[in-house]
């Protein structure tokens, strides 16, 4: 992969890099065998940066990394971590936090230090905080080399928390589905014409943008290129930019992987056709027409203190829309039954919500997650759910197993 260069910090990072938060799982905590050869297998291949925060398995893949990243290892890689904002109501935690970090890290240095979560609300009650004081004190005393924020505000402000301090970098969402969602064109370039280094989150939005589309879609993109996959249409759109230094993929298998990095290398900056352009404009009128709830599956609004599985459920509903299934026996409702209701995995249904609110005030895209998990519900659920769930858990699935 051919590098790129980041104008104010000097270093050239490859154009992919991994993110953390989504490694695999297992019994409910990151498979450290199976991690530490995706990690491993990505720096072989030429990726130099690596993205966590402390949010991530609450904090067990900052602990995970530094477990990982040693020896050789070390020393091929950028770090980034991020500083758990939501949880900041003093100053003197931001620094007790990073040197938390730091300790899970296994260093005595983060290359680069994210605010977590930004908009200008949460920006303004840092700066009362006195945030600036925080990491000019931490880049002095060599704690972290590198500051910036990741961003999830209105596109209008975006510029006003570029110009608030001597940034180094951000971290913002971008695909051709989110190009004006948060951050929009002019705020990109804003931040580059600083020579800030921008890192891209969520470049598949979740997985949305990757694999099976809605039939309409596919026609569209097929016409333009059968050769292309859904995957290598998404990613080239968000690294054509020239402004773009790095795009983090959350990659959970070595073929993703690899299929990443062959897309990573081969695609450089300005090198779409207006034609394939206008492709995916196309597309994104057709995504936009049938997604439902915009969500990422981040999972930054989990754990639920009723247990609802929020990223599954609105999964679940957003696929029944994209592929257009109707009735009682399609995948969606399937689905529902097994992964959320109860049959096949701990019950995790739209329907346990009370609207406590707790994870309003979470969520990145700023849902009104209450609110969506009632369409759910509503979707699903229906008159008679439980005794539905029993049937099918006491009679349809013995059944089934038996004979299928």
């Amino acid at each position: 992969m051919k590098k790129r260069l980041i104008k104010k910090t000097g270093d050239k990072v490859s154009p992919l890099g991994f993110g953390a938060m989504r490694l695999p799982l297992k019994n409910g905590k990151i498979d450290r065998e199976v991690a530490k050869k995706l990690i491993y297998h990505g720096i072989d291949n030429g990726i130099n940066f690596i993205d966590t925060a402390a949010l991530y398995g609450n904090g067990d893949s900052e602990k995970f990394l530094g477990e990982v990243l040693v020896g050789e290892y070390k020393d091929k890689v950028l770090l980034s971590t991020k500083l758990p904002v939501y949880k900041i109501k003093k100053h003197e935690q931001m620094n007790k936090t990073l040197n938390k970090q730091l300790e899970r890290l296994n260093r005595d240095s983060i290359d680069y230090y994210f605010l977590h979560n930004i908009d200008l609300e949460n920006m303004n009650r840092l700066l009362k905080l006195n945030v600036i004081k925080f990491l000019t004190e931490a880049k002095k005393e060599g704690k972290i080399k590198h500051v910036g924020f990741s961003y999830h505000g209105k596109s209008r402000e975006f510029p006003l928390i570029v110009d608030s301090y001597d940034w180094d970098c951000v971290m913002v969402q971008y695909n051709f589905m989110d190009s004006n969602t948060q951050v929009d064109i002019d705020g990109v370039k804003h931040a580059y014409e600083k020579g800030l280094g921008i890192f891209i989150m969520e470049p598949l939005k979740g997985g949305i943008l990757a694999g099976k589309m809605p039939n309409k879609a596919s026609k569209i993109l097929n016409k333009q290129d059968p050769e292309k996959s859904t995957t290598e249409w998404s990613l080239s759109w968000v690294l054509n930019h020239p402004e773009v230094s790095c795009v983090l993929s959350g990659m959970n298998e070595i073929s993703q992987i690899d299929e990443n990095i062959a897309i990573a290398s081969k695609v450089e900056s300005n090198s779409l056709t207006s034609g394939e352009i206008e492709t995916l404009d196309k597309v994104k009128e057709v995504m936009q027409d049938l997604l439902k709830i915009n969500c990422t599956s981040c999972g930054y609004c989990m754990p639920c203190p009723r247990k609802v599985n929020i990223p599954e459920c609105i999964k679940i509903y957003n696929e029944k829309y994209l592929f257009n299934q109707k009735g009682l026996l399609t995948d969606a409702f399937i689905n529902y039954f097994t992964s959320v209701g109860g049959v096949m995995n701990e019950k995790g249904n739209a329907g346990l919500c009370t609207s406590c609110g707790v994870c309003i005030e979470k969520c990145p895209q700023h849902l009104d997650i209450p609110k969506e998990l009632k369409k759910v519900k509503n979707e699903f659920e229906g008159h008679g759910f439980n005794f539905k769930l029993w049937f099918i858990k006491n009679i349809g699935m013995p059944i089934y197993q038996k004979f299928f």
